[in-house]
Parts: C-alpha cells; sequence; structure tokens
C-alpha cells in the first residue's frame, strides 16, 4: 500500500471496525457487513455536494447537446471561431465543458482508499481484521473464484451480491439515460460496449474480495439513489418554471 493512501486507509480501517464492535450485539454475524455499508454512506454523504455539481454539469451538457451540435456543423471548418462561438454558450449557461467531469475526478481518491480498505490483506501496520469476519460462513477475504468453488453454497453468497449490485448498476445506468439521452442510439460494436459499461463494476466485484464486493453494491446503489433524487429535483423546478 502507498504511503500516500496508506493514512486516510487507516484512519477509514478505524472507523468501520468501531462501526462493527458497536454493531456486533444488535447484528451478530452481519455486523462487518452493517460496518462496510454505513461508512460507505458516509463518505457518501461527504461527497455528496461534489456528486450533484457533477450531475447538473451533466444535465446542462446534455441540455446544450443540440445547440453544440449546430455549432460544430457551422463552424466545423473555423476552429478558432467555433471555440469564441463555444465558450460564449457555455458562458451564457453558466457552465464548462468540463463541470460535469472535474468533481467526479476529485471524489476518485476518496473512493479509491475504500476500495483499497476493503481488498487490503495488512492496513494500518497489522493484518486487515476486517476481512475476517463473514456473511453467512463466508469470510470477506475470500474470493468469488476460489476456495470451495463458484457455485458452491459459498459461491451463492458472492451470486447474492453480485446480482443486487448488477440491479443497483442497471438503475444507476437507466436514470442516468434518463438524465443525459443520447441522441442517437450507437450501433454494432459500440452499442454492445454502452449496453455492458455500466456493469463493469460487477466484473470488478467478481475478482475482488466479498468485503469489496459489498463496498461496491452499496456505493453504486447510493449513486442510483443520489441520480433518482436528482432527477425528481430537476423534473420539480421544470414544473415550477413552466419549462
Amino acid at each position: 500500500m502507498s504511503a500516500l493512501l496508506g493514512v486516510p486507509t487507516g484512519v477509514a480501517y478505524h472507523i468501520v471496525l468501531a462501526l462493527t464492535s458497536a454493531f456486533t450485539p444488535l447484528l451478530g454475524g452481519l455486523a462487518a457487513v452493517a460496518g462496510i455499508a454505513v461508512l460507505t454512506i458516509m463518505v457518501r454523504l461527504l461527497v455528496a455536494p461534489l456528486t450533484f455539481r457533477a450531475l447538473r454539469g451533466q444535465a446542462a451538457q446534455a441540455r446544450l447537446g443540440p445547440q453544440l451540435q449546430r455549432l460544430r456543423q457551422r463552424y466545423g471548418r473555423q476552429p478558432e471561431r467555433l471555440r469564441r462561438e463555444l465558450a460564449a454558450l457555455y458562458a451564457r449557461e453558466g457552465t464548462t465543458v468540463f463541470a460535469g467531469v472535474w468533481p467526479v475526478l476529485v471524489q476518485w481518491p476518496v473512493f479509491s482508499v475504500l476500495y483499497l480498505l476493503f481488498r487490503s490483506a495488512r492496513v494500518a501496520g497489522g493484518a486487515n481484521l476486517l476481512l475476517s469476519r463473514q456473511l453467512f460462513g463466508v469470510p470477506l477475504g475470500n474470493y468469488w473464484l476460489s476456495g470451495t468453488g463458484a457455485l458452491s453454497a459459498h459461491g451463492a453468497v458472492f451470486l447474492a451480491v453480485f446480482a443486487l449490485l448488477a440491479a443497483a448498476c442497471w438503475l444507476a445506468a437507466r436514470l442516468a439515460r434518463r438524465l443525459a439521452p443520447v441522441p442517437a442510439a450507437p450501433a454494432g460494436g459500440a452499442r454492445l460496449l454502452t449496453v455492458a459499461l455500466p456493469y463493469v463494476t460487477v466484473a470488478a466485484a467478481a475478482f475482488a474480495p466479498l468485503a469489496a464486493g459489498i463496498y461496491l453494491m452499496t456505493s453504486t446503489a447510493w449513486s442510483a439513489a443520489e441520480r433518482w433524487l436528482f432527477a425528481r429535483r430537476a423534473a420539480g423546478l421544470r414544473e415550477a418554471t413552466g419549462g
């Protein structure tokens, strides 16, 4: 583990252990899973302002799509004029081409710390005790494609997590398309890539410890909830302004 991420990972580790200890009298063997979920939600709440800023930027980019396309068609042979027209359009709308991107990039180190925590055998100078906890008899440090087999009783626990994660991915992708619809459906390989891309997270979980899969499931479900809330607010504003 790099020194740069070691300190925040250690802090997150002690927080999730404290949560696990607090939940143990009430939840027993599910305490560690609850600790992972609660820590994930705490972090998602912390970065929520950046998330909603990114969603507003993505919605603005989608709204301006037709105008951007017209400008590119009109001034495609005049690069300098095109840049000026695009800059003027973004200025009038109070946004930028990077409005939906930079808040996501800022959040990336935070989520990297959590993912690293839930897949590292050693944290804070010692063994990662969280990974020795279990979910229905499966240690949180176990991998789906190792141990007793992918289709065993233990494997069924992984498959349940993957199914929930896939459902969250599907919902998040559906909400994303509603917020920023694609003007024209891609064809061929591009269409296949568009369909498969939302489920890359499921593939990542298949090659990660169970703890990381639970984190990804919680984070993706929370992301879908944020998109749903943003869509509700946007619809409410449109109704209020008659747009």
